[in-house]
């Protein structure tokens, strides 16, 4: 059922120095400037920025478990359940082969490691070990068996975001064939109320894990770590950029939406993203944000869940970008037929080590591994800049499941297009105000 404008109300407005908004932005600054100025002390903040993630992440698993079975109680119908799915995978599926596809152009194109004449034997893999330790070869069964929770509870401990996904789907089934008993359903949707209240609580920390995150990017990498790999950042950056605006924008067109006021109504979202170089903290915020944007329960708590690990469009961008830029920058040169193996081993593999941290070095050092013409040692270049160009990925990675919700809930006649009207235009005169 779509959420109406009765049921969910629109927030009161705030003075603006009172918002969230202000106080992450104010984070942010404070982050930056004492990075800058106090180098050795902003280093020693990233714990801050630990703690705030670690505290979004304790409560991921239930939020999404309680949202998705209550959403599938509601829905009743398990065909339309599997029909959600598969649009959602296909939808998933073409955009982030379009965004591989992009990153490979403009890299080919732009040409950012050219000229730069690396011998790959001389580079300090150290920094890099851990990420190549990891690639351990997770091949696309191993990915699919780890769907699959050791245990119940397992998957809540572990904090993975499929496994309880799979949990809640099931749990759901279960629910609907039992007839929804009442009383279950109510006590779901009180639970699902309270850890939401949870996240309001624990978000007034927001602030202050922008704050140590930045403090620590500037203070350990230096601001002039940025002009050696500048090439790079700019064409990670430019074509995440023109990929917002012009995929996702007429992705949005056709769907009745304008991409800029639907970046003013999440842009908290997108500066807790941006501060902390981390999607996950927003997941509970984007979740409560579409459904107040007049997309079902039952499509928000599927798309956005499975989006984290299948719709990675920055990540996507990046991987190809950065696989092409040390190719380059070692002069190994790709026929069309390598460039395109490298295209296929992407696809694969960039879902694969979506949900490990440090998943997207993970994922290029697995690539290069495969490819076997691309040194692997040829990240440790990129190792420096890696978190600047990580805070991109993360709000590409936002921008990119919040438009797949809309349009999955919109292929459903699972979305109020008189609501979402409203809360745009709200949400952009406000900004304006």
């Amino acid at each position: 059922m779509t959420p109406s404008p009765e049921a969910l109300p629109l927030p009161p407005k705030k003075p603006f120095v009172r918002t969230l908004y202000f106080r992450v932005i104010v984070g942010i600054l404070a982050g930056v400037a004492t990075g800058i100025f106090f180098p050795h002390f902003g280093a020693s903040l990233k714990p801050l920025a630990d703690a705030f993630i670690k505290l979004i992440r304790m409560l991921i698993a239930p939020i999404i478990f309680f949202t998705v079975v209550a959403g599938i109680a509601g829905v009743g119908d398990l065909r339309k359940l599997g029909r959600i799915g598969l649009k959602a995978l296909i939808y998933f599926e073409v955009i982030t082969t379009l965004a591989l596809l992009i990153g490979l152009g403009v890299a080919t194109v732009v040409k950012p490691g050219v000229g730069m004449n690396v011998d790959p034997h001389t580079l300090d893999t150290k920094s890099i070990a851990q990420y190549t330790g990891d690639t351990a070869h997770t091949t696309g069964v191993d990915f699919f068996l780890n769907i699959i929770p050791d245990s119940f509870v397992g998957a809540f401990s572990k904090g993975e975001i499929l496994q309880v996904l799979l949990l809640a789907i099931l749990t759901g089934i279960a629910l609907t064939m039992l007839g929804n008993d009442e009383r279950l359903s109510g006590l779901l949707q009180s639970l699902s109320k309270l850890f939401f209240k949870l996240v309001a609580v624990v978000m007034e920390a927001a602030p202050l894990g922008a704050f140590g995150a930045m403090a620590f990017t500037i203070g350990k990498y230096g601001a002039a770590t940025l002009l050696s790999l500048a090439k790079l950042m700019a064409c990670v950056y430019l074509t995440s950029i023109a990929f917002v605006f012009i995929v996702l924008g007429a992705v949005c067109w056709a769907n009745g939406i304008n991409i800029w006021r639907f970046l003013v109504y999440i842009r908290e979202e997108l500066l807790i993203g941006l501060g902390t170089s981390a999607s996950e903290p927003v997941l509970p915020r984007l979740m409560i944000k579409m459904e107040n944007l007049g997309c079902s329960r039952v499509i928000t708590g599927l798309v956005i869940p499975a989006g984290y690990s299948f719709n990675l469009a920055g990540t996507s961008v990046y991987l190809t970008t950065a696989a092409i830029f040390i190719a380059q920058a070692t002069n190994v040169h790709l026929s069309w037929q390598q460039q395109a193996f490298v295209l296929g081993v992407l696809m694969l593999n960039s879902k694969g080590a979506a949900t490990v941290t440090g998943g997207g070095f993970i994922t290029l050092a697995a690539t290069l591994a495969a490819v076997g013409t691309i040194p692997v040692a040829g990240i440790a270049l990129i190792v420096g800049v890696d978190r600047f160009m990580s805070e991109m990925r993360t709000l590409t990675n936002i921008i990119g499941n919040g438009v797949a919700t809309i349009v999955v809930a919109r292929w459903e006649g699972q979305f109020d297009d008189d609501r979402a009207r409203m809360l745009l235009n709200a949400s952009a005169a406000r900004s304006i105000d």
